[in-house]
C-alpha cells in the first residue's frame, strides 16, 4: 500500500510517500512545497503541486495532520491559513477518490517516537531511523513521512 502523508502549511506544505507491506516500511519520496506571494497564489501552488505529486505517485491513501491551535498562543488568522491550506490539500487528493484520513500531531508524535508531546528533533530521526535514510530528511518533511508511518501502523 503506497501511504502519502501531507503536513500542510500556508508557506511551507511537506509530504512524504512510503510503501507499507505488512510491517516492512520503505521510502519512496519525500519534499516540501515552498510557496510565496499573497495567498490565494500560495494556495493554488498548495493544490497544483499536490494534484501533479497524487498523479506521479498514485498513493492508495493519504493522510493529513489534524489542525489544532494551541491553547496557549492561539492565532486565528494562522488557524484560517491553514485552513485554507488543509482545503487545498483535500481538494486535491478528494477529486481523485482517493481515501484522505487525518490524525492529530499528537497521535502522530506518539506512533512514530512513542510519545505524544515528542519535538521536531525526536521526530526527524525516528523517521530516519524507521525508513533506514542515509541524512535527515526536510522537516516539514519528516512531519509527513511521520504520518504515513503513523497510518502504516494502525492499519496494518
Amino acid at each position: 500500500m503506497k501511504i502519502l502523508g501531507v503536513d500542510p502549511g500556508s508557506r511551507i506544505t511537506g509530504f512524504g510517500l512510503i510503501e507499507a507491506r505488512k510491517l516492512k516500511l520503505e521510502y519512496l519520496s519525500s519534499g516540501c512545497i515552498r510557496t510565496k506571494g499573497e495567498l490565494t497564489d500560495r494556495i493554488t501552488t498548495i493544490f497544483v503541486e499536490i494534484d501533479q505529486i497524487v498523479k506521479k505517485h498514485k498513493p492508495d491513501i493519504v493522510v493529513i495532520e489534524r489542525a489544532f491551535m494551541r491553547p496557549d498562543r492561539p492565532n486565528p488568522d494562522a488557524a484560517i491559513k491553514l485552513g485554507h491550506a488543509r482545503g487545498a490539500i483535500i481538494s486535491a487528493v478528494g477529486s481523485k477518490g482517493i481515501t484522505i484520513v487525518e490524525y492529530s500531531p499528537n497521535q502522530i508524535k506518539k506512533a512514530t517516537v512513542g510519545k505524544g508531546h515528542a519535538t521536531k528533533d525526536q521526530v526527524c530521526y525516528m523517521v530516519r531511523e524507521t525508513l533506514k535514510l542515509n541524512k535527515n530528511p526536510q522537516a516539514d518533511a519528516a512531519d509527513a513521512l511521520a504520518g504515513a508511518i503513523c497510518h502504516a501502523y494502525h492499519c496494518l
